[in-house]
């Protein structure tokens, strides 16, 4: 994901002395293929090994494209496609399928008035009482929704047009949302592997990777870079639903980068959702990189919920159906703190990473989540490695986050605080 990101900025980098560089004419296809076997514990079924495509980075291909307009002025564009390495397809679901954390379709504790604690399991581990069989419908869809591009989408990734002015450069399309921006750029591991930071906090996300329907200007100018981005939320008759907006700034002196970013997206009604804000910074210390950063995130009015009750009156009535659907928003509700920090060291072929992770949780859930772990990667020439990944997934109280990698979710684990290890190889190959 680092490495699209890279590329966006490249394409997008504008300034006085930049926009009057002459840029040849040019259409280029660019992409990677990443594969290798994950071996992972912790699931229901006890350890799974599998072939996956994107332990380090998704697998893609794109095409980019830029037109001198002369006068400082040029066009570009990038197409960017998702690619799964190990079947061909262009989605994937997570190792543990439709299955969603116990917060979200145990009934104990989604709706304690209908069916309290005390309320002994049955034998899949479910309470009891009348009301699970409606928790589990919308566990179901909720659990229908996990994976990666399950709309089928050709250009997934990314796919935009821009205008590259003497004052700014200015996007439209699909596109990396400023926050992510700023949490890929102090990720130690660049969104790479089962240790990249977003991995701690996946189930719901703590930042939205890309939007859709988005307008961007951003700027390079010297040693800083700037974005302001705007997404219409694409809902006829509501302006305000799922209506995003987000800015970035960071900043280089010598070896030191600092950096923020804020994302703001309305949810399905128009009512302000997740809200997320990254600080980090990045230093050169000996052979290697030293960086960190916080990220906050909140989300008062989750998406996606606000018909449950509607759905679910012809089965249990209308008063249980609302309490169905308010015990679903406040589970899915979030108000965390990331903290990330890591340590990367390259000499000669060899790419040592360190990093660590750790979620605190402020809900009444309290899912605390830590991973850490090392990553190794040998470089056969400058297209070509091998990669070698081992981390481990701590969860505490209510928290199941899974370990998966660059490419895909790693689901959840077996059970509210179910701990998980992941043991990865693979080789990536650029063009």
């Amino acid at each position: 994901m680092k490495h699209a990101l890279v590329l966006t900025l490249v394409a997008a980098a504008s300034g006085a002395c930049l926009a009057q560089t002459a840029v040849p004419n040019s259409v280029t296809l660019y992409g990677i293929v990443d594969v290798g076997v994950q071996r992972v514990s912790g699931y229901r079924n006890g350890t799974d090994t599998a072939l996956v495509s994107g332990i380090m980075e998704g697998t893609r291909f794109g095409l980019r494209g830029n037109e001198d307009l002369g006068g400082g002025w040029r066009a570009l564009f990038t197409m960017e496609n998702r690619t799964e390495a190990n079947n061909g397809t262009i989605s994937n679901r997570p190792v543990s399928g439709s299955q969603v954390p116990d917060r979200l379709i145990d009934a104990r504790l989604l709706v304690p008035a209908l069916c309290p604690v005390a309320t002994p399991s049955g034998a899949n581990g479910l309470p009891t009482c009348a009301i699970q069989g409606a928790t589990s419908a919308v566990a179901g869809g909720l659990g229908g929704t996990l994976g990666v591009n399950l709309a089928g989408n050709f250009w997934d990734r990314q796919i935009f047009v821009g205008l590259v002015t003497p004052f700014g450069a200015v996007l439209a399309g699909r596109q990396y949302t400023p926050a992510y921006e700023m949490s890929a750029t102090f990720d130690i591991m660049g969104t790479q592997s089962s240790l990249s930071a977003g991995q701690a906090a996946s189930i719901p996300s703590s930042v939205d990777i890309r939007l859709s329907n988005a307008l961007q200007y951003r700027i390079v100018l010297r040693g800083l870079t700037a974005s302001a981005m705007y997404a219409l939320g694409g809902v006829s008759g509501n302006n305000s639903a799922n209506r995003f907006g987000g800015v970035m700034a960071s900043y280089r002196m010598g070896g030191l980068l600092v950096g923020a970013g804020y994302n703001k997206r309305n949810n399905d009604l128009g009512l302000t959702s997740l809200t997320s804000t990254v600080v980090g910074a990045s230093y050169a210390i000996g052979p290697g990189t030293l960086s960190g950063m916080v990220t906050k995130f909140k989300d008062d009015n989750p998406s996606g919920v606000s018909g449950i009750a509607t759905s679910l009156t012809p089965l249990v009535g209308p008063a249980a159906a609302g309490l169905v659907q308010a015990g679903f928003t406040n589970a899915l509700k979030q108000d965390a703190q990331s903290v990330h920090v890591g340590y990367k060291m390259t000499t000669g072929p060899n790419t040592f990473y360190v990093a660590y992770t750790t979620v605190n949780d402020k809900r009444p859930n309290n899912a605390d989540t830590a991973t850490y772990g090392v990553a190794y990667t040998y470089s056969l020439s400058k297209r070509t490695d091998l990669n070698a990944v081992l981390s481990h997934f701590e969860n505490k109280n209510l928290a199941q986050a899974a370990p998966g990698q660059a490419g895909f979710l790693g689901g959840v684990t077996a059970s509210a605080g179910t701990d998980a290890n992941s043991l990865a190889f693979g080789i990536r190959h650029r063009f």
